[in-house]
């Protein structure tokens, strides 16, 4: 998956600008009740302006909130002004970046071009476990060898399961690995179990949602 397929278009985004008093940004941010925005001129990307380094700044200013509040701009917080998604990057970038923030910018050649939120991560990870539908997830193991996957899509097919989701772990140097999956609910899952088990994977768990 690409950003350019979940991000929030320009079009939608509420921005400030440089030149934005800080009090505005604040307004924006309880208004809209979120946590961040992306700063531009024109359409041109220029960083990310937050609650809390509008609030450190407001501490170690020596100023009145109403102050500060007033006369400090956006552009005297403005954070991240290098720190940007491609629209042609894939997601799991999104994901790694936005550990801190509470959203990235996606740029191409300087111009603003939306956003991935935090937000929007949680959702595709939920949909990735298939958390949205109802279904039978099935946690097992296997030993890391040539051709596991194989076999698991083989035994799929032969019970004629509907895959909802399916996840892997342990992507390290470790000779096991973690595997769930999430299948349409059937009257065969019992079945389905035994024959994982009996092609070597290790059943840890069989829940219903």
């Amino acid at each position: 998956m690409f950003v350019k397929s979940v991000m929030v278009k320009r079009e939608k985004c509420i921005t400030v600008t440089m030149d934005d008093s800080i009090e505005k940004g604040m307004d924006l941010l309880e208004k809209h009740t979120i946590d961040a925005l992306p700063v531009i001129d024109g359409v041109e990307y220029k960083g990310i302006f937050t609650w809390y380094h509008a609030y450190r700044a407001y501490f170690h200013s020596g100023k009145t909130k109403e102050e500060f509040m007033k006369t400090a701009q956006v552009r005297d917080v403005v954070v991240n002004q290098n720190v940007f998604l491609g629209i042609d990057d894939v997601y799991e970038k999104a994901i790694l970046e936005l550990n801190d923030f509470p959203i990235i910018a996606v740029v191409e050649k300087s111009e603003f071009l939306g956003i991935v939120t935090r937000y929007d991560v949680m959702n595709q990870l939920q949909s990735a476990f298939g958390m949205n539908k109802e279904g039978v997830r099935i946690t097992f193991t296997s030993v890391e060898s040539e051709g596991r996957i194989g076999r698991l899509g083989e035994i799929i097919e032969k019970h004629k399961e509907s895959v909802i989701s399916l996840v892997t772990f342990d992507e390290t140097d470790k000779l096991v690995r973690r595997i769930v999956l999430k299948v349409r609910k059937k009257d065969n899952v019992d079945k389905f179990r035994k024959e994982l088990e009996k092609s070597g994977f290790r059943v840890l768990d069989v829940s219903e949602d």
